[in-house]
């Protein structure tokens, strides 16, 4: 399976943006579906990730009420809306797909199996 990230760019403190991440080689169905970020001389952080079945969503602290996933099974796209942008917000966004996830393990990155290239978030103040 393959996860490929886009709509990453440059935006003012305020604005919003919205990545996508296209999954191909297998059907959106069989996967969790989140986000993680990782900004230069930080660790990894969770930001969002959409249950594969009953469309359960789980949201880092930092994003919570910002930031909302969601998924287009028709399109085999998870969308992450970005709103209310920070500087902090700053970072490389990754895509990831995990089969076993549960509750207690989406905000790990290791209980994801796929992992898409990134896209680069700037948020200017």
């Amino acid at each position: 399976v393959q996860l490929q990230a886009s709509g990453g760019g440059l935006v003012q403190a305020g604005g919003s943006l919205r990545l996508s991440c296209v999954v191909s080689g297998r059907t959106l169905q069989m996967y969790s579906l989140g986000w993680f970020r990782q900004a230069p001389g930080k660790e990894r952080e969770f930001v969002a990730t959409t249950f594969r079945s009953a469309g359960t969503t789980f949201y880092g602290d930092s994003v919570k009420g910002r930031f909302t996933i969601s998924r287009d099974s028709a399109k085999n796209t998870v969308y992450l809306q970005m709103n209310s942008l920070k500087p902090e917000d700053t970072a490389v966004y990754f895509c990831a797909g995990g089969s076993t996830l549960i509750a207690s393990t989406v905000r790990r990155g290791s209980a994801y199996e796929h992992w898409g290239q990134g896209t680069q978030v700037t948020v200017s103040s």
